[in-house]
């Protein structure tokens, strides 16, 4: 049963529901000839929306081309709304999760859903994250690499993390809106290099400010295959040995066994010689498949990429199945093709 772990969706009723309800949470839209921007409070406005993120159809074709099985619904990180509110975003967090679940619901055996939840409200985001995690069909939460301008580290949200810990959701770390304060816009650099460094910058808040020593249950995903958090984790033990009075203060070990402890890594690395060194580094057992769909920079075609690496059969297994199957309760074997 081959899982992916990093998709993402915008279901028909939720753009239903931005256009009818969002102007009560500090939601408006921008439409210019077909295509549709989101502004959460006046400042941040998403790129146009896209129809294959709402597609329910061709979604279900390309995961039968690509021989995905299951995928996970979660949301297009760029309306995760941590603008809003407190009270917005609560309101906006449950629309976006119920839509989630509405989609989930039209093909069951082949969806399971990752949350959304408002980080930048701690304690509605842990109260959401709870209620999202009593439906079956909820196996997670989907969570940017910032609150806005705060990083993952610096927020108060151990009681959301513990949350996490206690209900075994797998919490997604996706990246958004990459490093503002620099233009990165030329050459498409805000993508290729952009969400990889952000990725990196929330691995080591979140590190270093001791939410994985405190939560040592915690289950993460860092997406993008960890951004170049793989490929400079010797770097980071280094800093622990050389200066530890910087960055020892919240760690009782390397940075390379919180790594190997509590951190999943996607597929989406492009290069069969990378996820070959994520083998090596971090274990079969701590990968997982992911497509990014329906995005350009995405891997529409994982099995054929994984089974493509030069590792063993085993350890491909692992990744394309084994390895969801034990984190989600997944049934063995071949589903529907």
């Amino acid at each position: 049963m081959i899982c992916d772990v990093h998709a993402h969706c915008i279901p028909s009723e939720l753009v239903s529901w931005i256009h009818e309800r969002g102007h009560g949470v500090g939601i408006t839209t921008h439409t210019l000839g077909d295509r549709t921007s989101v502004i959460f409070d006046g400042r941040y406005r998403t790129a146009p929306l896209r129809a294959d993120l709402t597609d329910h159809t061709r979604r279900l074709e390309v995961m039968d081309r690509s021989g995905v099985d299951i995928q996970l619904l979660a949301s297009w990180i760029d309306l995760t709304g941590y603008q809003l509110e407190p009270d917005d975003g609560r309101e906006w967090s449950k629309a976006i999760n119920e839509s989630l679940l509405g989609e989930a619901s039209r093909a069951p055996d082949r969806f399971r859903v990752l949350c959304t939840a408002p980080l930048q409200d701690p304690a509605g985001a842990a109260e959401e994250l709870h209620r999202c995690m009593q439906d079956p069909t909820v196996v997670g939460v989907e969570i940017a690499t910032r609150i806005d301008e705060t990083p993952l580290g610096a927020g108060a949200l151990d009681d959301f993390w513990t949350v996490a810990e206690e209900s075994g959701a797998m919490v997604l770390v996706h990246p958004m809106d990459p490093i503002p304060s620099i233009d990165l816009s030329g050459h498409f650099m805000h993508n290729m290099l952009g969400r990889p460094i952000e990725t990196t910058l929330a691995f080591g808040s979140m590190l270093f400010a001791g939410v994985l020593e405190r939560h040592p249950d915690l289950i993460l995903c860092l997406v993008h295959g960890g951004g170049f958090v793989p490929f400079q984790i010797g770097r980071l033990d280094r800093g622990y040995r050389a200066k530890p009075g910087l960055v020892a203060e919240h760690l009782s070990m390397e940075p390379s066994a919180y790594l190997r402890r509590n951190v999943y890594l996607d597929t989406v690395v492009h290069d069969p010689a990378a996820l070959r060194f994520m083998v090596d580094l971090v274990g079969s057992d701590r990968i997982l498949v992911g497509t990014d769909y329906p995005f350009e920079m995405g891997d529409l075609d994982p099995v054929a990429f994984v089974r493509s690496a030069g590792i063993t059969t085993e350890d491909a297994d692992r990744i394309l199945s084994g390895n969801a199957g034990a984190l989600f309760g997944l049934p063995l074997g071949s589903g529907p093709s």
